[in-house]
C-alpha cells in the first residue's frame, strides 16, 4: 500500500509561520508585562500600554511627525511605556533584556527615518512624554531639562521664569529635547553660540546595566559621545543640564523673494560667497520651492531670509556693503522680540504663546509624509550647476519639495571638529537640506517621491563635500548606509554611513560604545557599532 503524501501551498506555510510568530510575540509581550508589573505593582497600569487597550494607539500616534511611518504595514511596538520615574526606565531595560526585546526611545517623534519608534524586530517603545520637567536656575544661568520636554515648552518656561535668558535651539516647538540634543541641534543662534549640544554641561544617563550616571560617573568620554553622537546608541539620557545665554533685546527679520525670471540664479550664486562671512549676529538662509506664476507657468522661487540680532538701522548698512545684489530695503525688514522671531520663522501663530505648549501641533514646514536628505558645501557651486537643480524642482514629483541652504561660519569656524561628535565646523560654507513631501493618503506612491530625492542627491554629488560626502545625523538618512539586521554589524560595515555623519570622530564613538554598552543592547539601523577587544584604545 502506497503511503499518503500531502503537499501544502506556500500560502498555508505563510499562515502557519505568521500564526507561530504571533504566538511567540504574544508570549514575549506577556512575560515582559509580568516582569515589569512585579517590579512596579502600584503604577504599572499607568505606565504600560499594550495593543489591547485604548491608550496604545493614542500614545503611539501622538508624536508621529512623518506619516510615512504610520501605515498599516509599519512594524508596531509590542508594548509602549510612558515612564514617569527613572526606576521605570531601569526596570524596562532589565525586563526587556531578560526576554530578548529591543528598545526604541522617543522624545518628540521627529526622527526622519522613524528609528526612534520603528523596528523590524520585536521591540518596546519608551515614550518620554511624562519625563519633561524643566528647572531653571536664573542666578547661575543654567537649567535642567528632561528629555521628554519639547523646545516649545523650554522657550515658554524661559519666558515665564527668566525673561533675560534663552537657549540657542531650533524653530520647531514640537521637537523633543532628547533627540535634538543627541544629534547636535542647530538654530537661529548657532553662529553666535554654537550648537545646542555645545551648551550642555551635564547630563543624566541610564546605561544598559540600568545605572543612573551623571557627567562625573559616566566619564568625559561618554559625556562627549552623547552630545552629538546620535540617539539610541549609548543608553537613555533622562535629562540635560544646559547653559543659558543672554536673550537678544531685539531681532530684525527679512524675507526677499526672487523667481528665476528675476535674476535669482545670479543672486544665489553671489550669496554662497558672502553669507558665511556675515557677522555672528546673522542667521542667513535661502529656501527654494516650485511655484506657479501668471498663466499657470511653473518656476522656482528663492526666498532669501535672515534673522539679525539688532535693529534695522544696524542691519541695512551691513547688507548694503556686503550683499548689495539682494537689494534689501527698509520695507523688507521687520523688528520684533526674540520669541516672536521664533514663532514667525517657524510659521506659527504669534498671537499667543500657548502654541509653544501644543505637543500635537504639526509643523507647517513639513508635509504629512516626507523624505529628507542633507549635504554640506565647502566650495561655492558654479552658477551653471543651479540650472540642473531648477530642472528637478520643476518635475511633477517635486510639487511639495523644498531645498534649503543654511549659512555656517561665525563661532562654528572656531570650535574644533573634535569638541563633540558633530564634526561639521570650520570650512563649511553652508548646509543643504533636501525635502520632498506628499499627502498621507498618497503613501502608496511614496517610492515615487523618494526616488526624486535620490536623483537630486546623485546630481549634487560633484558640488558638495567629498571624501567623505558629509551628512547630518539629526536628518537621518538610511540611504547612505544601514547596519546589518541581525545586530552583528562590524565597524567597517557601519563606517559606510558613520564616517559621513561623524568623520574622524566615528572611531572614538565606536570605542565609547564598546566601553559603555559592550553587548550592543542599544541598537537600531544606524546605531554606533561595538569593536572587538583588540581595537579598544580608550
Amino acid at each position: 500500500m502506497k503511503s499518503l503524501r500531502f503537499s501544502a501551498s506556500p500560502f498555508v506555510f505563510l499562515v502557519i509561520f505568521s500564526l507561530s510568530s504571533a504566538i511567540v510575540l504574544a508570549h514575549a509581550n506577556e512575560k515582559f508585562v509580568h516582569c515589569f508589573s512585579s517590579l512596579h505593582p502600584q503604577d504599572s497600569s499607568s505606565v504600560i500600554h499594550t495593543p489591547n487597550i485604548s491608550s496604545y494607539s493614542s500614545v503611539l500616534d501622538s508624536t508621529i511627525r512623518n506619516f510615512r511611518f504610520a501605515t498599516p504595514t509599519t512594524p508596531k511596538p509590542l508594548v509602549i511605556l510612558t515612564p514617569s520615574t527613572v526606576s521605570h526606565i531601569q526596570s524596562t531595560i532589565h525586563c526587556s533584556k531578560q526576554h530578548g526585546l529591543e528598545i526604541r526611545t522617543r522624545s518628540g517623534g521627529h526622527d526622519f527615518e522613524g528609528s526612534s519608534f520603528v523596528s523590524q524586530f520585536p521591540f518596546l517603545l519608551i515614550d518620554m512624554v511624562n519625563l519633561r520637567s524643566i528647572d531653571i536656575d536664573v542666578e547661575n544661568k543654567v537649567a535642567w531639562v528632561q528629555s521628554g520636554a519639547i523646545l516649545g515648552e523650554l522657550y515658554y518656561k524661559l519666558v515665564e521664569e527668566a525673561n533675560t535668558l534663552t537657549f540657542p535651539a531650533g524653530l520647531c516647538p514640537t521637537v523633543g529635547i532628547g533627540g535634538y540634543m543627541s544629534g547636535g541641534g542647530y538654530g537661529l543662534l548657532f553662529r553666535k553660540y554654537g550648537l545646542a549640544t555645545d551648551n550642555v554641561i551635564d547630563a543624566q544617563l541610564v546605561d544598559a546595566k540600568g545605572r543612573l550616571l551623571d557627567r562625573k560617573s559616566m566619564g568625559e568620554d561618554v559625556f562627549w559621545a552623547i552630545r552629538g553622537g546620535g540617539g539610541g546608541s549609548f543608553g537613555i539620557v533622562v535629562a540635560w543640564k544646559i547653559q543659558l545665554v543672554p536673550l537678544p533685546k531685539i531681532v530684525t527679520l527679512y524675507t526677499v523673494n526672487r523667481i528665476l525670471e528675476q535674476n535669482a540664479t545670479q543672486v544665489v550664486h553671489q550669496w554662497q560667497s558672502i553669507a558665511h562671512k556675515l557677522p555672528i549676529e546673522f542667521y542667513s538662509g535661502i529656501t527654494f520651492a516650485p511655484i506657479k506664476i501668471d498663466g499657470g507657468k511653473k518656476t522656482v522661487v528663492a526666498s532669501f531670509h535672515a534673522s539679525f540680532l539688532g535693529t534695522t538701522d544696524e542691519l541695512l548698512p551691513i547688507m548694503q556693503e556686503s550683499f548689495p545684489e539682494l537689494g534689501l530695503t527698509r520695507e523688507d525688514c521687520t523688528e520684533m522680540s526674540w520669541l516672536q522671531s521664533i514663532l514667525y520663522m517657524g510659521l506659527l501663530p504669534n498671537d499667543t504663546l500657548n502654541i509653544l505648549l501644543d505637543r500635537s501641533h504639526q509643523n507647517p514646514l513639513l508635509s504629512p509624509s516626507f523624505k529628507s536628505k542633507s549635504d554640506y558645501v565647502t566650495e561655492p557651486m558654479p552658477e551653471s550647476a543651479f540650472e540642473g537643480v531648477w530642472e528637478r524642482l520643476l518635475e511633477e514629483e517635486a510639487d511639495a519639495a523644498t531645498i534649503s541652504f543654511i549659512a555656517y561660519g561665525g563661532i562654528m569656524d572656531q570650535i574644533p571638529s573634535t569638541a563633540t561628535p558633530y564634526p561639521h565646523r570650520g570650512g563649511i560654507l553652508y548646509k543643504i537640506v533636501y525635502s520632498v513631501g506628499w499627502a498621507a493618503e498618497d503613501n502608496a506612491r511614496s517610492q515615487w517621491y523618494v526616488n526624486w530625492t535620490r536623483r537630486l542627491y546623485s546630481y549634487m554629488a560633484p558640488f558638495v563635500s567629498k571624501s567623505p560626502r558629509r551628512a547630518y545625523i539629526n536628518y537621518r538618512d538610511v540611504d547612505i548606509g544601514m547596519n546589518d539586521e541581525n545586530g552583528k554589524t562590524s565597524y567597517e560595515e557601519a563606517s559606510v554611513w558613520g564616517i559621513k555623519y561623524f568623520m574622524g570622530n566615528f572611531d572614538k564613538l565606536a570605542q565609547v560604545k564598546t566601553m559603555i554598552d559592550p553587548e550592543n543592547f542599544f541598537r537600531h539601523e544606524q546605531s554606533i557599532p561595538t569593536l572587538p577587544p583588540s581595537n579598544m584604545e580608550l
